[in-house]
């Protein structure tokens, strides 16, 4: 992952202001570009939302880490 991607750490955040916080992030990226969740579940949910939201085929969705106390996703937004 290189370095210059934001991390975004939505443990720290109350509940009503994760989703809207990483959608927004999402929103400004460019094409091509990604950032980096960290959570302390499996956010699965958010990617259906992101697909319903957003449209399927705009981001991918890959695991750095995988759980069981910590989990990473790299979302890259792939088309506007």
């Amino acid at each position: 992952m290189p370095s210059t991607e934001q991390q975004i750490d939505i443990r720290k955040l109350p509940p009503q202001k994760k989703h809207p916080t990483i959608f927004k992030a999402f929103d400004k990226l460019d094409v091509g570009r990604a950032f980096v969740i960290i959570n302390d579940h499996d956010p699965k949910p958010l990617s259906y939302q992101m697909a319903t939201f957003f449209g399927k085929g705009k981001f991918t969705w890959e695991y750095l880490k995988n759980g069981p106390d910590v989990w990473e996703i790299r979302i890259q937004k792939e088309s506007i």
